[in-house]
């Protein structure tokens, strides 16, 4: 087909078929990359809310805030009638006289509501929360556990409540090693209570150190190695 020409022509260049074929191939990349933007991919389906939730509410009471905080986590039951019958969680609330904390709770519990809704493994906000720290210096705990932050304590609550619906299962020790810890620890609190040494208000020596494992000031040195009567971790194996 003959094109008329009505411009001055200033410059111009060869297209072998190479050059065509590879235009081609650019602008069928681009559309194939366009198409790719465009698909929204759904990671579950979302869960619709039912007339009716059951749930549990913890209260937590804590050294930074003046006031309890009671957090409810209502939960969907899944294929209710069915084998695979179980529970899964579904939203949360925060509620507290105390308003100085507000605005992020509130915020907070939209988001993680929202992920609860969505489906999916929910598990990791678990981890996430936990490791949240706050810059002043985190408290210890009723039992003599560190706790970093009010935001990992919340996760503290998420994790238990997992737990209990069987999302996760409990930590902790077998019962022949729970033994072993309970007798090591009885021998040991029976010669220092020979010895006057004092024990705190969680049951530990008053000189006892933070486990690294459990975060509960209950390591002391026994049989010339760092051992803690909360959970068995020892530097010697």
């Amino acid at each position: 087909m003959a094109v008329k020409i009505e411009k001055k022509i200033v410059s111009y260049a060869l297209v072998n078929e190479q050059d065509k074929k590879d235009a081609e191939a650019k602008v069928a990349e681009l559309a194939a990359q366009k198409e790719a933007a465009d698909k929204v991919v759904q990671i579950g389906q979302p869960l619709s809310r039912p007339d009716k939730l059951v749930g549990n509410t913890y209260k937590i009471k804590t050294p930074v805030t003046e006031h309890a905080l009671y957090i409810t986590i209502n939960d969907v039951i899944m294929n209710e009638g069915m084998p695979q019958e179980h529970r899964r969680p579904f939203e949360i609330f925060i509620n507290s006289k105390n308003m100085e904390h507000f605005q992020w709770i509130v915020a907070l519990t939209r988001v993680m509501s929202a992920v609860f809704r969505k489906g999916g493994d929910v598990t990791f906000l678990v981890e996430e929360l936990r490791s949240v720290f706050e810059p002043s210096g985190g408290y210890f705990k009723k039992g003599g556990k560190f706790i970093p932050s009010l935001v990992a304590e919340i996760g503290e609550v998420v994790e238990q409540h997992l737990q209990e619906i069987g999302m996760l299962k409990k930590p902790g020790l077998d019962q022949h090693q729970q033994k072993l810890v309970d007798e090591k620890r009885s021998e040991y609190m029976e010669k220092q209570a020979k010895s006057g040494e004092e024990i705190n208000t969680d049951g530990f020596p008053k000189g006892a150190q933070l486990c690294n494992k459990c975060n509960t000031k209950a390591s002391i040195v026994m049989d010339g190695c760092l051992t803690c009567l909360n959970c068995g971790e020892s530097k010697c194996g």
